[in-house]
Formats: C-alpha cells, structure tokens, sequence
C-alpha cells in the first residue's frame, strides 16, 4: 500500500475536485494533476535494471531501465480517465480494457468485456480506476488479469481515492498485489458512498453527471 506523500499541494488539488460546484474543466485538469503524481509514483514499483550511457562531455553514466515489459488496463469507463496521462509518460504503452457493472438482481460485479495484450503474462500491469470502495470491480478486474496468467505480483492498481473497507478487501485476497492512491478516505455510508467523497468521478470528469 503506497499513498502519496500529503503535501499541501496535493490537498489543494483535492479541494478543487472535492468541490461540488467546480467546472468541469477545472475538475478534469486538476484531476489528471493527481493522476500523473499516481502513475509516476505505480513506475517506481516495477523492476528496473542496471544500464550505462555515454553523456555528451564523454563519460559514462550508471543508470536504470525497466527490466520487463508493461502495459496498462483500464476498468471502463471511470478507469479510461487515467489513460492519457499513461501515454504522456509510456507514449508507446499497450493499455487493454475490461468492463465490470454491478448486476441490477445479485449486486455483484459482472464481466462484460475485456481486451487484452496476447502476451499480457509476460507484462506488469497498471491497472487503471480512480475508485476502490467496496473492492468488487478491483477484485473482478484482478481476476481476469490472473485467469490470464499475470503474476499477482506484477499487478500495480492505481488508484485515485479509497477507503479502508477497500483496501482491507483487496489485501485480503490479493496481498500480493501494490495499491497506489492519492487518499484514503473515513469510510463508507449506508449506500456505499466513500465519505467526504468525490461523488462519481466517471460522471464528473465526462461530463455525464446529473
């Protein structure tokens, strides 16, 4: 479990995409702030190797490089938001998709869809939603990435906010698996909304919300 360092600055960020009241476009900007500090800080967890260049006054410089290959998936649609933050900093990473609802009659996380790297096995993966409340779509969407035979130890999720209850649920069933998140929240309401909360970030950063 890795949560961002609590700077100030990063509070501030939050109080804008907190706000009830902020544009969109501010909550988009600001949201993909938090986003790229997320994913810089999920790169850190994967394995690196040593490797030396030449700096241009001719001497030699002992440095690193991913030592695997990686790609990363998104959970639609909310999961979709972090993709084009990945590409600024990984321009030619692969990124699958899966898609999990909440089944209307059971309440339980349904498989739709997923698109994914043939060679995925071989890969780390940053897997992609903004949102772990109760756990069931990060634990549905973890399942496929192993039924496809990632290690659960080359999976890093990112994520934007969660709460304790979700944290506690995907540890417990995936220890293995790192988690990355700008905060943790109190807890969960009676509807399981996290509180204070964001309200719903897919809605919110696509415009969709009513």
């Amino acid at each position: 479990m890795h949560l961002l360092p609590q700077t100030r600055q990063l509070r501030a960020l939050h109080t804008i995409i907190r706000d009830r009241t902020a544009r969109r476009e501010d909550f988009v900007f600001y949201s993909r702030r938090i986003i790229r500090q997320l994913l810089e800080a999920g790169l850190n967890f994967l394995p690196f190797e040593s490797w030396e260049v030449e700096t241009p006054v001719g001497r030699k410089y002992d440095g690193l490089r991913f030592s695997s290959q990686i790609c990363g998936v998104s959970v639609v649609r909310a999961g979709e938001s972090m993709e084009a933050e990945l590409r600024e900093v990984c321009p030619s990473i692969r990124i699958g998709k899966i898609l999990i609802q909440r089944d209307k009659v059971t309440k339980l996380p349904r498989l739709y869809y997923s698109s994914l790297p043939n060679d995925i096995a071989k890969r780390h993966v940053l897997l992609m939603d903004p949102m772990l409340a109760t756990g069931g779509s990060a634990l549905a969407a973890i399942q496929v990435l192993l039924e496809r035979g990632v290690p659960e130890e080359n999976i890093v999720f990112i994520n934007l906010i969660t709460v304790p209850e979700g944290i506690s649920a995907l540890c417990k069933r995936h220890p293995a698996v790192k988690i990355v998140t700008s905060s943790i929240e109190e807890r969960l309401n009676e509807n399981a909304y996290m509180l204070p909360g964001i309200g719903d970030f897919g809605d919110r950063f696509f415009g969709t919300d009513t």
